[in-house]
């Protein structure tokens, strides 16, 4: 079977009218030509830190519990300072990300890790903007930060207008050095999330009644599991995952319970078909 028989007709035709969300997560790093200049994994990103502040052993591959050690005893702008270090490199945008920045109608993306390719490779377009979680520690009470095109300060009104709006929902580098990182960061999160409290209103505007099309996530925690659930929540009932690994179980009853359709092509490979370049055959 070849990859073009492999995506759904619905998805690419969905995708075209507006009414699919992308969503994508760490792994589309590995499309970066060379190797991501950043770290590209919640693992890698624990290694970085643990390199340059003392843990304990046994938390240094679990990265919300080391950032939350180094939150507590060396400060939370060390913390915060380490996290600028990891992603100060400028991601250039993958052929995924310019091609997504090329939908003449994208009304919403989810980019769930802190780089800056999304945000670069909008730079083509005008009338966007981003919303980014906010850690509670540094912004008590106020769960969002708005930043239009240019990376200015703006407003939650501001965003009803922008055509495009990138919301990354774990904070972001730029422009304003944003991380939801440590155990405290998600347990205040967590805490609202069901009542989606921390989402931002336009999001849950956007996405009424679209699909959502996950690209370089894995659900086989629960936080990823999480939010990927209360961001798509009360939209539609029908999404699609590009997911070539062997699935956990977790992962399949996930899949199940919100209606994700499996894709089993490399992230490569989809995104050849998107964008019309040399037809591959599944992993």
């Amino acid at each position: 079977m070849s990859a073009t028989q492999n995506v759904p007709v619905a998805l690419l035709e969905a995708l075209a009218a507006g009414n699919v969300n992308p969503y994508l997560g760490p792994d589309v790093l590995a499309l970066v030509p060379g190797g991501a200049p950043v770290p590209a994994t919640p693992e890698a990103l624990a290694a970085f830190l643990t390199e340059r502040a003392s843990v304990p052993h046994k938390i240094r591959k679990r990265l919300t519990a080391a950032a939350q050690f180094i939150e507590n005893f060396k400060h939370r702008k060390t913390l915060t300072g380490l996290l600028d270090a990891a992603f100060a490199p400028s991601v250039p945008p993958t052929r995924l990300h310019r091609h997504i920045a090329s939908l003449p109608r994208l009304p919403l993306i989810v980019a769930a890790w802190y780089d800056n390719a999304m945000q670069a490779a909008l730079a083509s377009r005008t009338h966007w903007g981003q919303a980014q979680g906010l850690p509670q520690g540094e912004h008590f009470g106020t769960w969002v930060g708005y930043y239009d095109a240019v990376g200015k300060a703006a407003t939650e009104e501001d965003s009803e207008h922008w055509d495009t709006l990138l919301y990354q929902p774990l904070g972001g580098v730029a422009p304003a050095a944003n991380y939801l990182v440590s155990d405290s960061d998600y347990v205040e999160v967590l805490t609202e999330i069901d009542i989606q409290t921390p989402i931002p209103p336009e999001v849950k505007a956007r996405r009424a009644g679209r699909h959502f099309l996950f690209l370089g996530c894995r659900f086989n925690d629960q936080l990823t599991r999480t939010f990927a659930r209360q961001i798509m929540k009360r939209s539609s009932d029908r999404h699609w995952a590009v997911l070539p690994e062997t699935l956990t179980r977790n992962e399949v009853r996930f899949l199940a319970e919100q209606r994700i359709e499996r894709i089993d092509l490399t992230l490569e490979a989809f995104v050849s078909v998107l964008t019309g370049e040399a037809i591959v055959t599944p992993a």
